[in-house]
């Protein structure tokens, strides 16, 4: 959806639009856009996507809120832990997410990388000695089947495990076709994880995406940002869970919002964090709890909030 539509609902954006949209590009589907509310400024789904004018006023952000630049052994490629590598494959997205740890690429490189970058992470991955490479970017379902379906090709029989991570089937359910999903079965073990922060932005549509995949014997887990204003709240985070839960998806992990500049009014208190997430152990069973966890600045690796926490109050 564009500006125009956007601005119908909610004026007031008008006089930030230009600027925020500089800085980092709003886009939203279609799909996802009639979930929201766009008239409220308090709506969930609304909040993640439309521009706000704090993004422009955020002193304590960071270019590179997880330290991928010095895991980065060659471009489009993050070694952080030993057993698996991140593969970017494109910068796209069908929607930005205002909150985005990736926001700060620059917009004047190149959105997908070359076929000798390509090759080069590729190499780079076979020869590793790990066990999976996940598919991340940008979405990779932004990319073309064929694409999607040439990496993976080309990194097995070296590495047995593929993810896919994608916000695809919640924000472009139609994207999930026959076609991707038969690819997909054909080549597994392959798990998908999807992006989800909020019970609403699960809809029929979605929930047809969901089980296409499932039913084709693909195994898909969820990942969610904890969001001020979105879903720190422990009642939506558990009816999200349990949510995910009916429909045959793993709630996977609960990341700590990154310190990426532009989005620290999303960001919850790392103290209100763990009290949240404590309330929703209590309330919910194991299958339907993510890990909540935190990626640091230096490039470390996703730790456990809590423990992470600790560390700080001991320091």
């Amino acid at each position: 959806m564009g500006r125009p539509e956007v601005l119908r609902a909610r004026p007031d954006l008008d006089q930030h639009w230009v600027d925020v949209d500089a800085e980092f590009q709003v886009k939203v589907t279609r799909s996802f856009w009639e979930r929201m509310d766009p008239a409220d400024p308090a709506d969930p789904l609304a909040r993640q996507v439309l521009p706000d004018p704090r993004e422009l006023d955020d002193p304590h952000g960071l270019v590179d809120p997880v330290g991928d630049a010095v895991r980065s052994p060659v471009p489009w490629l993050v070694h952080k832990y030993p057993d698996r590598v991140l593969l970017l494959m494109t910068k796209r997205c069908h929607l930005y997410c205002r909150y985005c740890f990736r926001r700060t690429f620059d917009p004047a490189e190149a959105e997908d990388p070359t076929p000798a970058e390509l090759d080069a992470a590729i190499a780079y991955a076979r020869g590793a000695g790990i066990e999976e490479v996940i598919l991340s970017g940008g979405d990779p379902l932004a990319t073309r089947d064929a694409t999607l379906f040439d990496v993976i090709d080309r990194l097995r029989p070296a590495v047995p495990r593929i993810r896919v991570h994608t916000r695809a089937p919640i924000t472009r359910p139609d994207r999930v076709t026959d076609a991707l999903v038969e690819g997909l079965r054909a080549r597994r073990p392959v798990w998908v994880v999807v992006h989800c922060n909020h019970p609403r932005e699960l809809s029929a549509e979605v929930d047809a995406a969901l089980s296409r995949l499932i039913d084709a014997g693909i195994p898909v887990l969820n990942q969610s940002v904890l969001l001020r204003g979105v879903n720190d709240d422990v009642d939506v985070l558990a009816e999200l869970g349990r949510a995910l839960v009916r429909r045959g998806v793993k709630p996977y992990y609960l990341h700590h919002t990154d310190r990426v500049r532009g989005a620290g009014h999303f960001t919850v208190d790392l103290e209100r964090g763990v009290a949240l997430y404590r309330a929703l152990r209590e309330r919910v069973d194991g299958l339907s709890l993510p890990r909540y966890v935190i990626d640091p600045a230096d490039g470390s690796g996703k730790m456990d909030v809590e423990a992470f926490l600790a560390g700080q109050r001991r320091s």
